[in-house]
Protein backbone atom coordinates (compact mmCIF):
# COMPACT_ATOMS: atom_id res chain seq x y z
CA UNK A 1 0.00 0.00 0.00
CA UNK A 2 1.29 3.49 -0.87
CA UNK A 3 2.12 5.70 2.07
CA UNK A 4 1.29 9.31 1.36
CA UNK A 5 3.77 11.74 2.86
CA UNK A 6 1.81 14.98 2.58
CA UNK A 7 -1.80 16.18 2.68
CA UNK A 8 -1.43 17.31 -0.92
CA UNK A 9 -0.61 13.76 -2.00
CA UNK A 10 -3.63 12.40 -0.10
CA UNK A 11 -5.94 14.96 -1.73
CA UNK A 12 -4.55 14.18 -5.16
CA UNK A 13 -5.01 10.45 -4.54
CA UNK A 14 -8.64 10.95 -3.48
CA UNK A 15 -9.32 13.14 -6.53
CA UNK A 16 -7.77 10.53 -8.79
CA UNK A 17 -9.78 7.71 -7.22
CA UNK A 18 -12.99 9.69 -7.50
CA UNK A 19 -12.36 10.51 -11.15
CA UNK A 20 -11.93 6.80 -11.86
CA UNK A 21 -14.71 5.40 -9.67
CA UNK A 22 -17.05 8.26 -8.86
CA UNK A 23 -19.65 7.44 -11.48
CA UNK A 24 -19.79 3.83 -10.32
CA UNK A 25 -20.29 4.86 -6.70
CA UNK A 26 -23.05 7.32 -7.59
CA UNK A 27 -24.75 4.71 -9.75
CA UNK A 28 -24.64 2.22 -6.87
CA UNK A 29 -26.18 4.72 -4.46
CA UNK A 30 -28.90 5.65 -6.94
CA UNK A 31 -29.72 2.01 -7.66
CA UNK A 32 -29.87 1.24 -3.96
CA UNK A 33 -32.18 4.18 -3.33
CA UNK A 34 -34.41 3.27 -6.28
CA UNK A 35 -34.49 -0.34 -5.11
CA UNK A 36 -35.55 0.72 -1.63
CA UNK A 37 -38.32 2.93 -2.97
CA UNK A 38 -39.33 0.25 -5.45
CA UNK A 39 -39.57 -2.40 -2.72
CA UNK A 40 -41.73 -0.16 -0.56
CA UNK A 41 -43.88 0.72 -3.56
CA UNK A 42 -44.30 -2.99 -4.30
CA UNK A 43 -45.23 -3.72 -0.70
CA UNK A 44 -47.77 -0.91 -0.61
CA UNK A 45 -49.34 -2.02 -3.87
CA UNK A 46 -49.43 -5.63 -2.72
CA UNK A 47 -51.22 -4.61 0.46
CA UNK A 48 -53.67 -2.48 -1.53
CA UNK A 49 -54.40 -5.43 -3.85
CA UNK A 50 -54.97 -7.77 -0.90
CA UNK A 51 -57.35 -5.31 0.74
CA UNK A 52 -59.25 -4.91 -2.53
CA UNK A 53 -59.59 -8.69 -2.92
CA UNK A 54 -60.72 -9.01 0.69
CA UNK A 55 -63.35 -6.30 0.23
CA UNK A 56 -64.59 -7.90 -3.00
CA UNK A 57 -64.87 -11.26 -1.25
CA UNK A 58 -66.78 -9.73 1.65
CA UNK A 59 -69.20 -8.00 -0.73
CA UNK A 60 -69.66 -11.24 -2.67
CA UNK A 61 -70.54 -13.25 0.44
CA UNK A 62 -72.85 -10.56 1.82
CA UNK A 63 -74.87 -10.70 -1.40
CA UNK A 64 -74.89 -14.49 -1.63
CA UNK A 65 -78.48 -14.81 -0.36
CA UNK A 66 -79.87 -12.00 -2.53
CA UNK A 67 -79.70 -13.64 -5.95
CA UNK A 68 -78.45 -17.23 -6.08
CA UNK A 69 -77.85 -17.21 -9.82
CA UNK A 70 -75.95 -13.93 -9.74
CA UNK A 71 -73.93 -15.15 -6.77
CA UNK A 72 -72.93 -18.33 -8.60
CA UNK A 73 -71.83 -16.39 -11.67
CA UNK A 74 -69.99 -13.70 -9.71
CA UNK A 75 -68.35 -16.28 -7.46
CA UNK A 76 -67.10 -18.30 -10.44
CA UNK A 77 -65.64 -15.13 -11.94
CA UNK A 78 -64.06 -14.18 -8.61
CA UNK A 79 -62.39 -17.60 -8.30
CA UNK A 80 -61.05 -17.35 -11.85
CA UNK A 81 -59.56 -13.91 -11.21
CA UNK A 82 -58.14 -14.78 -7.79
CA UNK A 83 -57.23 -18.44 -8.18
CA UNK A 84 -53.86 -18.05 -6.44
CA UNK A 85 -55.30 -16.49 -3.27
CA UNK A 86 -56.84 -18.10 -0.19
CA UNK A 87 -60.16 -16.50 -1.11
CA UNK A 88 -60.56 -18.89 -4.04
CA UNK A 89 -60.91 -21.83 -1.64
CA UNK A 90 -63.25 -19.91 0.66
CA UNK A 91 -65.45 -18.89 -2.27
CA UNK A 92 -65.61 -22.49 -3.48
CA UNK A 93 -66.79 -23.48 0.01
CA UNK A 94 -69.51 -20.84 -0.19
CA UNK A 95 -70.61 -22.10 -3.61
CA UNK A 96 -70.76 -25.65 -2.27
CA UNK A 97 -72.89 -24.52 0.65
CA UNK A 98 -75.33 -22.79 -1.70
CA UNK A 99 -75.53 -25.92 -3.87
CA UNK A 100 -76.12 -28.13 -0.83
CA UNK A 101 -79.10 -26.00 0.23
CA UNK A 102 -80.83 -26.96 -3.01
CA UNK A 103 -79.48 -30.53 -2.78
CA UNK A 104 -77.45 -30.05 -5.93
CA UNK A 105 -74.91 -32.57 -4.68
CA UNK A 106 -72.98 -32.84 -7.95
CA UNK A 107 -72.18 -29.11 -7.95
CA UNK A 108 -71.40 -29.21 -4.24
CA UNK A 109 -68.96 -32.07 -4.84
CA UNK A 110 -67.21 -30.18 -7.64
CA UNK A 111 -66.81 -27.03 -5.57
CA UNK A 112 -65.59 -28.88 -2.48
CA UNK A 113 -63.02 -30.76 -4.54
CA UNK A 114 -61.79 -27.41 -5.85
CA UNK A 115 -61.74 -25.97 -2.33
CA UNK A 116 -59.53 -28.83 -1.14
CA UNK A 117 -57.14 -28.41 -4.06
CA UNK A 118 -56.65 -24.68 -3.41
CA UNK A 119 -56.92 -24.72 0.39
CA UNK A 120 -54.26 -22.41 1.89
CA UNK A 121 -54.26 -24.14 5.28
CA UNK A 122 -54.77 -27.63 6.68
CA UNK A 123 -57.75 -26.32 8.63
CA UNK A 124 -59.65 -25.19 5.54
CA UNK A 125 -58.67 -28.41 3.78
CA UNK A 126 -60.05 -30.38 6.72
CA UNK A 127 -63.38 -28.53 6.69
CA UNK A 128 -63.74 -29.00 2.94
CA UNK A 129 -62.84 -32.69 3.23
CA UNK A 130 -65.48 -33.37 5.89
CA UNK A 131 -68.13 -31.62 3.80
CA UNK A 132 -67.05 -33.49 0.68
CA UNK A 133 -67.38 -36.81 2.49
CA UNK A 134 -70.93 -35.91 3.60
CA UNK A 135 -71.83 -34.93 0.03
CA UNK A 136 -70.41 -38.21 -1.27
CA UNK A 137 -72.61 -40.02 1.26
CA UNK A 138 -75.63 -38.18 -0.11
CA UNK A 139 -74.63 -39.43 -3.56
CA UNK A 140 -74.27 -42.94 -2.07
CA UNK A 141 -70.61 -42.92 -3.03
CA UNK A 142 -69.60 -44.60 0.19
CA UNK A 143 -66.19 -45.87 -0.87
CA UNK A 144 -65.28 -42.42 -2.18
CA UNK A 145 -66.33 -40.95 1.16
CA UNK A 146 -64.04 -43.37 3.01
CA UNK A 147 -61.20 -42.47 0.62
CA UNK A 148 -61.73 -38.76 1.33
CA UNK A 149 -61.69 -39.36 5.08
CA UNK A 150 -58.57 -41.52 4.83
CA UNK A 151 -56.42 -38.64 3.63
CA UNK A 152 -54.19 -36.96 6.26
CA UNK A 153 -56.01 -34.31 8.27
CA UNK A 154 -55.12 -32.42 11.45
CA UNK A 155 -55.65 -34.40 14.66
CA UNK A 156 -58.39 -31.98 15.71
CA UNK A 157 -60.59 -33.47 12.97
CA UNK A 158 -60.35 -37.05 14.26
CA UNK A 159 -63.69 -37.06 16.09
CA UNK A 160 -65.60 -35.63 13.12
CA UNK A 161 -63.92 -38.06 10.72
CA UNK A 162 -64.85 -41.05 12.88
CA UNK A 163 -68.43 -39.86 13.31
CA UNK A 164 -68.88 -39.56 9.56
CA UNK A 165 -67.34 -43.01 9.15
CA UNK A 166 -69.86 -44.32 11.67
CA UNK A 167 -72.73 -42.72 9.76
CA UNK A 168 -71.48 -44.28 6.54
CA UNK A 169 -71.10 -47.75 8.04
CA UNK A 170 -74.60 -47.47 9.47
CA UNK A 171 -76.05 -46.65 6.05
CA UNK A 172 -74.30 -49.75 4.74
CA UNK A 173 -75.81 -51.87 7.50
CA UNK A 174 -72.42 -52.47 9.14
CA UNK A 175 -73.56 -51.83 12.69
CA UNK A 176 -70.53 -53.19 14.51
CA UNK A 177 -68.15 -51.05 12.49
CA UNK A 178 -70.42 -48.06 13.02
CA UNK A 179 -70.40 -48.59 16.78
CA UNK A 180 -66.62 -48.85 16.82
CA UNK A 181 -66.30 -45.61 14.84
CA UNK A 182 -68.68 -43.76 17.18
CA UNK A 183 -66.72 -44.98 20.19
CA UNK A 184 -63.46 -43.72 18.69
CA UNK A 185 -65.15 -40.39 17.99
CA UNK A 186 -66.30 -40.08 21.61
CA UNK A 187 -62.84 -41.03 22.85
CA UNK A 188 -61.45 -38.18 20.73
CA UNK A 189 -63.70 -35.73 22.64
CA UNK A 190 -66.33 -35.76 19.93
CA UNK A 191 -69.15 -35.07 22.38
CA UNK A 192 -67.82 -31.54 22.86
CA UNK A 193 -68.70 -30.64 19.27
CA UNK A 194 -71.39 -33.24 18.55
CA UNK A 195 -73.58 -34.12 21.56
CA UNK A 196 -75.73 -36.35 19.33
CA UNK A 197 -72.85 -38.82 19.14
CA UNK A 198 -73.88 -40.46 22.40
CA UNK A 199 -77.47 -40.76 21.16
CA UNK A 200 -76.25 -42.41 17.96
CA UNK A 201 -74.21 -44.89 19.94
CA UNK A 202 -77.08 -45.62 22.37
CA UNK A 203 -79.58 -46.09 19.54
CA UNK A 204 -77.18 -48.42 17.81
CA UNK A 205 -76.66 -50.45 20.97
CA UNK A 206 -80.43 -50.73 21.41
CA UNK A 207 -80.87 -51.86 17.83
CA UNK A 208 -78.14 -54.48 18.21
CA UNK A 209 -79.69 -55.77 21.46
CA UNK A 210 -83.13 -55.99 19.92
CA UNK A 211 -81.73 -57.93 17.01
CA UNK A 212 -79.85 -60.34 19.24
CA UNK A 213 -82.88 -60.99 21.51
CA UNK A 214 -85.46 -61.31 18.72
CA UNK A 215 -87.11 -64.77 18.70
CA UNK A 216 -86.05 -67.03 15.89
CA UNK A 217 -88.54 -67.54 13.10
CA UNK A 218 -90.56 -70.75 13.44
Amino acid sequence: MDIYQTEEQQVEAIKSYWEENGNMIIAGIVLGFVGFIGFNYYQENKLADELAISNNYQTLIENSDTDKQAFSENAAKFISENSTTSYASLTALALAKTAAKTQDWAVAKTQLTAAIASAPTDGIKGIASLRLARVQIQLEQYEQAFATLAKPLPESFTAAVEEIKGDTYLLQGKKELARNAYQVAIAADGLASSPSLQMKLDDLATAVNLTSTAPAAQ
